[in-house]
């Protein structure tokens, strides 16, 4: 069991980010509402979960992964599981050590967990994917039959046309970037070495219907922290920031850079191309890690919009509201949407006094410039909205959303389904369940993908 909050626990582990360490099976499930009958499969979060009860970065715990599984109405289960990796079978694993960075299957397992070609993989930027079954037990580590040699990206890109899969990987050495497209049937196709300035963290990238953008931008490894045993990511004011398109199936000589202004983007909200022009939706930080690993700036929404004839970019604020994660309905990821929806934060972005903090889910209309917000309420917090369509959607924002949702006054979660559409703030329908700790990112996985 994990130790009580001090004023010694860092921030990160503080309030609803104290890590829950007991796995659970739950059945009996309390439900508010009622479940859509056409909701068939799982919604699953992965998030960093300190086996050993602290960690000195937000980024370093243990995956763990949650899941509610939705079939005829009913909720069948909650469950939460650790993804079995070599650092829960020894925790003594340093994550900075060379030689455990140098074994990719020394995964934390972390950030996101997505579906595809049959399978449930739990993902974490450094390292190879680690695939789940249906009840999220771990299966193990995946090369992709030996044809993946490097880390795998946290964000692929699952196109809704072609059922690919489209990824990337980075590295502190040399190649330190490499673009992997995965096949519909789950074979890793193409692998791309492609040149960058340096080892830069590039947490996520964007893909269009036929084109994938690079984020070259200045969060920059670092060797001396490394050794200091700090997070190795830091502010370089000297690395120009950039972005790099290349055809999906385009080699390194096919990339063409365009320079924007200084920023990092953990996440973008989606791309498209608008004739000429390529436009992406991200949440935009004015820096990151300049100061310190700790050092999070707030994150608005901005539009960058190429273009490729002139070979400029043009840099829009949206919203001055702070918010992170966004998503869209994955029938639209690379092509043109109208709808997207993030998690929306009062005062300091990952602030020290989550009781205080008040949260809201977003709905951007990117066609007329209107937000729409559901406000949680003083102490309540929300994790990524995901969005699931219903049966037969009749326009892109016809279906749900899905989230974590935690009460800091009674220290319990709910997951809830709410109608994306309305945006009506009395979710659809909602199911009473043990604290869940903050945590990164999940999906909405169909029964079609895993039974």
């Amino acid at each position: 069991m994990a130790e009580p909050a001090t004023n010694d626990t860092p921030s990160h582990l503080r309030g609803n980010g104290r890590p829950v360490t007991e796995e659970l099976s739950l059945s009996d499930l309390e439900v508010t509402g009622s479940i859509p009958a056409e909701l068939d499969g799982r919604y699953v979060r992965n998030g960093a979960n300190p086996l050993s009860g602290t960690s000195d970065h937000p980024f370093f715990g243990d995956g763990m992964l949650h899941g509610v599984r939705l079939r005829d109405g009913k909720a069948e289960w909650y469950r939460n599981r650790y993804v079995q990796t070599p650092f829960i079978k020894n925790p003594d694993l340093n994550i900075l050590d060379p030689s455990v960075l140098m074994d990719k299957t020394a995964s934390k397992a972390n950030t996101h967990v997505v579906g595809h070609a049959g399978k449930i993989l739990a993902l974490e930027e450094g390292h190879f994917p680690y695939v789940v079954d249906g009840d999220l037990n771990t299966v193990g580590a995946t090369d992709y039959d030996g044809v993946l040699t490097g880390s795998f990206t946290a964000h692929p890109k699952i196109c809704p046309v072609t059922g690919e899969m489209l990824a990337f990987g980075y590295s502190s050495f040399e190649p330190y970037l490499r673009y992997l497209r995965v096949a519909a049937d789950g074979t890793l196709a193409q692998t791309e070495d492609i040149t960058v300035g340096g080892p830069t963290m590039m947490h996520d990238f964007n893909v269009t219907r036929n084109f994938v953008i690079f984020m070259d931008l200045p969060a920059v490894f670092n060797l001396e922290l490394a050794m200091q045993g700090d997070m190795p990511i830091r502010w370089d004011d000297n690395y120009p920031a950039r972005l790099g398109v290349m055809p999906r199936t385009g080699t390194n000589q096919d990339v063409t850079w365009y320079d924007i202004n200084p920023c990092y983007v953990f996440h973008p909200m989606n791309s498209y191309e608008d004739g000429d022009n390529i436009v992406l939706d991200v949440a935009r930080f004015s820096h990151m890690w300049r100061e310190s690993s700790m050092d999070f700036p707030n994150p608005e929404l901005w539009r960058w919009t190429i273009n490729t004839s002139t070979g400029k970019v043009h840099e829009e604020q949206v919203d001055d509201r702070s918010a992170e994660f966004p998503r869209v309905a994955d029938s639209v990821v690379g092509l043109k949407h109208r709808y997207g929806y993030m998690m929306g934060m009062s005062g300091e972005f990952g602030g020290d006094d989550p009781g205080s903090q008040s949260g809201a889910i977003l709905k951007y209309d990117r066609d007329t410039g209107a937000r729409l917000d559901i406000e949680l309420g003083e102490g309540r917090t929300s994790g990524e909205p995901v969005f699931v369509p219903a049966a037969d959607p009749k326009a892109e924002d016809d279906g749900y959303l899905m989230t974590y949702v935690h009460d800091a006054a009674t220290d319990t979660s709910q997951f809830v389904i709410l109608d994306a559409a309305t945006m009506d703030k009395t979710p659809v329908a909602s199911i009473d369940l043990p604290r869940i700790p903050g945590g990164f990112h999940g999906s909405w996985i169909p029964a079609s993908v895993a039974n």
